[in-house]
């Protein structure tokens, strides 16, 4: 194992012991909200992911996620959370976050992802190698966008 395969395991297992972003989700008033359950029936790992945003600005102002599954499926809810709250990112900015990580998730290995775009998460490329943990580290991500697509109806 390289030293930077084991830095990325050391990062997926902290956050896997240590999960930012797990709990409830406390909007300011007057945000919109939005939640979604996303289900592996490959694994049985769940998740719901909650999040608020400012419709003044269309910033995503909070992002709160429970759930129980695997080390990755659960690493990715967290790591994903604390993408959220190190940058003020609006929701198309998330989108954009979620794409970028579908394409690494989805590349097997090749290319390399963007680490200004992704931050931690680009500990999760070495499970694109393994078919049936893509899921697993998807899981948050696809509830995140599903509720995007809630606040998006919402704003219209």
């Amino acid at each position: 194992m390289s030293a930077l395969d084991g830095l990325y395991q050391e990062v997926i297992l902290d956050h896997s012991k240590r999960p930012i972003g797990k709990g409830t989700l406390e909007p300011s008033e007057g945000a919109l909200t939005a939640s979604h359950h996303e289900f592996n029936p490959s694994c049985g790992d769940e998740i719901d992911v909650s999040i608020a945003v400012d419709p003044a600005t269309g910033n995503v102002t909070g992002l709160a996620w429970d759930g129980q599954g695997c080390s990755i499926s659960m690493a990715s809810a967290s790591i994903l959370s604390q993408l959220l709250r190190e940058e003020e990112l609006t929701v198309e900015q998330t989108q954009e976050r979620i794409d970028a990580f579908r394409e690494m998730i989805q590349a097997r290995g090749a290319g390399e992802p963007d680490e200004e775009l992704l931050g931690d998460a680009v500990a999760l490329q070495g499970v694109s190698k393994f078919v049936m943990r893509v899921k697993c580290a998807m899981l948050g991500w696809v509830a995140l966008e599903a509720d995007l697509k809630q606040i998006d109806a919402q704003r219209a």
